[in-house]
């Protein structure tokens, strides 16, 4: 194969996750022409309607997904938390990069962190998971949905004066060069992240063995066995985007050790786990067993919170 072209959103933190990966495939591969196709998926455009009721439609994938079907993408990069627990048919990740920080990050006005917020500050998100947490750390404050890349979503921040702050992933926020603008990291026992959070993930057509073996120079292998648990413990519990779900892994040697949790809407109610073991999916199996033992199947089903 002497010419790989890969799919990506065109969005400026896609484009820098995308030419990250066209990087390191041209350093294992020198003979290998790598070229970037960005597209424009229906996610990007609509930006009116609110996150949860969008996310894990595809809507962010499929027309990346069309050209890996039609031949004209050989590999699409994505943030590994923007892809379904369980791909569509005909599709797998390829590789799985080595994760960078996967913890949130909060962007105040002012220099303030969460804590130093005024009661009532308004702090914008599109996330449900990370609403719930920042609720559950500060009951007052107002979590309003604020959508768009990175880049729009800092711009809404400075253009609206009654909002504080915003969260986003550190990962992405330190990828486009902006960690001066971020004035607290949230730590995971305070706002545990998304599953996958940090990992930039190699899709490729499940038929391209000829893809699949290019792009297992870019596979790093904790960081893959530490995504598969996250993704395996958010399938079991069948977790979509409205419920709050975290999931962080840490692989120590070959042990890997577990965190996950599942919030009500409002962060009045919690359910923690932890678990350890060796075998990605059998850590994420059995910590979803013992956060539905636990109460999540409630939380799952009733997710608001107080009254459910």
């Amino acid at each position: 194969m002497k010419r790989l072209v890969i799919g990506t959103r065109a969005s400026e933190l896609a484009m820098w996750q995308a030419q990250w990966v066209k990087d390191r495939l041209a350093e294992a591969h020198p003979d290998l022409e790598v070229e970037l196709s960005a597209l424009d998926t229906a996610g990007d455009r609509d930006l009116s309607t609110p996150l949860p009721l969008v996310d894990g439609k595809g809507v962010f994938t499929a027309e990346i997904e069309q050209g890996l079907c039609d031949g004209s993408l050989d590999a699409a990069v994505h943030s590994l938390k923007d892809l379904p627990t369980t791909l569509p048919d005909g599709f797998a990740i390829g590789a799985y990069c080595q994760r960078h920080d996967p913890r949130d990050a909060f962007l105040g006005k002012e220099g303030r962190t969460l804590a130093e917020l005024p009661e009532g500050a308004r702090v914008g998100t599109s996330s449900l998971r990370r609403a719930a947490q920042v609720r559950r750390m500060r009951p007052d404050v107002e979590c309003v949905s604020i959508r768009g890349n990175l880049a729009t979503r800092w711009r809404k921040l400075q253009e609206d004066e009654g909002m504080a702050g915003i969260v986003l992933a550190a990962a992405g926020v330190a990828r486009l060069g902006w960690r001066d603008r971020i004035t607290e990291y949230l730590a995971p026992d305070a706002v545990m992240p998304a599953a996958g959070q940090g990992v930039i993930a190699v899709e490729v057509a499940a038929d391209r063995a000829d893809v699949a073996e290019l792009v297992q120079a870019v596979n790093h292998g904790d960081s893959e066995r530490a995504a598969r648990t996250e993704r395996t413990f958010l399938a079991e519990l069948e977790g979509g985007c409205q419920t709050p779900i975290g999931a962080l892994a840490v692989c120590v040697g070959r042990t890997i050790r577990f965190l996950g949790m599942v919030c009500s809407l409002d962060g009045t109610r919690m359910v923690r786990v932890s678990h350890i073991g060796e075998d990605p999916e059998v850590v994420g199996r059995e910590a979803a067993e013992e956060a539905l033992a636990r109460g999540a199947a409630e939380l799952l089903t009733h997710p608001e919170g107080r009254g459910a």
